[in-house]
């Protein structure tokens, strides 16, 4: 159960990345919460082990960090 966990989180991971490298119209600070949110919700999927509240969760912390970064 841990490897299909890794690869999930693995490729969502790249899923991620593909899709904010296509997003180069982005101002920072939207690019900044997209990431934020997205590290948010792999960081809240791990801690909770894939609750989906957790991942919610870390999403929406991530995103509004992330949007606070300057």
């Amino acid at each position: 159960m841990k490897a299909i966990r890794q690869f999930a989180i693995s490729t969502i991971a790249v899923v991620l990345v593909a899709g904010l490298s296509g997003c180069s119209g982005m101002s920072r600070q939207d690019r900044n919460t997209a990431i934020g949110a997205g590290v948010g919700g792999v960081a809240g999927s791990v801690l909770t082990e894939g609750s989906a509240l957790g991942t919610v969760g870390g999403a929406a912390v991530g995103g509004v960090i992330g949007r606070e970064v300057k």
